[in-house]
């Protein structure tokens, strides 16, 4: 109880099953579930969600130079998520970043070792597979289910792009993301392994 005698408010939390994000906006989206606003990511949002990312990464023991961890997409955003078949989206509550997704054609960005080097290569003309990449949330924000809504939003958002093949990959050691992934059905194609680290593919069908 607070010192005013009343209860603090009770924060929802989703695990993929009751009333989830509701969209609010065609386009550009908007989503929301609770607190939680999910809107399209804008170039003002670059400083924030690039350290959003690199303290997640770090939360998990990734650093610059381990062959995992990479951050030149975000300085591409343009180009390889908005402007090519893509998505960005962005978490707030009471105006503070505190979540993100996105979805990246397949075919424009390898997997494996030479992603974290700046491997890019040109784009197919047909829409089959999109990587879900970037799920952050942040360390005071999670355990409120905000991840489940970005993977749920990010795959209706890919299904309404046209895709027919979802894919993710992150560390063995992530295995809160693995969880989650799991939950919504995915399932794991291969393991690789990158100088200290065990990259997990994912995959799942949409149609």
């Amino acid at each position: 109880m607070s010192d005013g005698g009343v209860a603090p408010r009770a924060l929802p939390r989703w695990r993929g099953d009751g009333p989830g994000p509701v969209r609010r906006h065609g386009d550009p989206p908007v989503w929301e579930f609770g607190p939680l606003r999910l809107r399209r990511y804008t170039p003002a949002d670059h400083a924030t969600v690039l350290r959003l990312h690199r303290d997640g990464l770090a939360q998990v023991g990734l650093k610059p130079g381990d062959g995992v961890y990479y951050d030149h997409d975000f300085f591409r955003m343009r180009e390889l998520y908005l402007g090519d078949d893509g998505e960005f989206l962005v978490g707030e509550v009471d105006g503070e970043t505190v979540a993100m997704g996105g979805l990246r054609r397949a075919d424009l960005v390898p997997g494996g070792r030479a992603r974290a080097f700046g491997a890019f290569v040109p784009g197919s003309v047909a829409l089959d597979a999109v990587e879900m990449v970037r799920l952050r949330v942040h360390p005071a924000h999670q355990g409120r289910g905000y991840g489940a809504v970005l993977v749920h939003t990010l795959e209706e958002r890919a299904a309404e792009l046209g895709y027919r093949l979802l894919k993710a990959d992150t560390t063995s050691q992530q295995t809160a993301a693995l969880a989650l992934y799991r939950s919504f059905g995915w399932r794991e194609t291969r393991r690789e392994r990158i100088g200290a680290f065990t990259n997990v593919y994912l995959e799942k069908h949409l149609r």
